[in-house]
């Protein structure tokens, strides 16, 4: 009774549940694999969370925790990591000048 409470409460205040939350997941670590086996999500008993995005080739490619820090990568076609940038403000671009 008391999860639905919460639950209730935190869509009154419109604050976002986390995965585990929404599932209803009582034990921790949660994770969630894509089919490739690559974790897309994460999660611990104290709801810090992160997720991540992953290319054709399984490259991470996006990765995104709870506390809002977040990387965006890109890699070329012989899976090279050609583009890097964080929400902290650092970019490292390698991409071919055209």
């Amino acid at each position: 009774m008391e999860d639905n409470i919460n639950k209730n409460w935190k869509k009154f205040l419109n604050e976002e549940m986390t995965k585990a939350q929404e599932l209803g997941v009582t034990e921790f670590p949660f994770e969630i694999k894509d089919k490739n086996g690559n974790q897309i999500y994460f999660e611990y008993s104290d709801g810090f969370w992160n997720k991540r995005e992953y290319d054709e080739n399984s490259n991470q490619i996006y990765y995104e925790n709870s506390d809002g820090f977040w990387i965006k990568r890109e890699f070329d076609e012989n899976n090279n990591k050609i583009y890097y940038e964080t929400s902290n403000g650092t970019i490292k671009d390698n991409r071919p000048k055209q």
